[in-house]
């Protein structure tokens, strides 16, 4: 029997999957916790100060994690 995950498992799994391509960069993610459907995500390393930041965030992060999770609202910094 397979036990069906919580939002919150989903979306930790998810940024698992991202993790890696953002280290090769020098940077990194966390998630700092949720509101509701809405993920709050804090950049670390390269990623924290990069001017391509919110590009990441928006196009990249949260594009890939609506693909398999639609439920989910936004992703947003922390």
């Amino acid at each position: 029997m397979s036990e069906e995950k919580t939002f919150e498992e989903q979306v930790k799994e998810l940024i698992e999957e991202v993790r890696p391509m953002l280290q090769a960069d020098g940077g990194d993610c966390e998630v700092v916790g949720f509101e509701g459907k809405k993920v709050l995500l804090k950049l670390k390393g390269a990623c924290a100060g990069c001017p391509g930041a919110q590009m990441t965030l928006k196009m990249g992060i949260e594009r890939h994690l609506k693909e398999r999770i639609p439920e989910l609202e936004e992703v947003l910094p922390a």
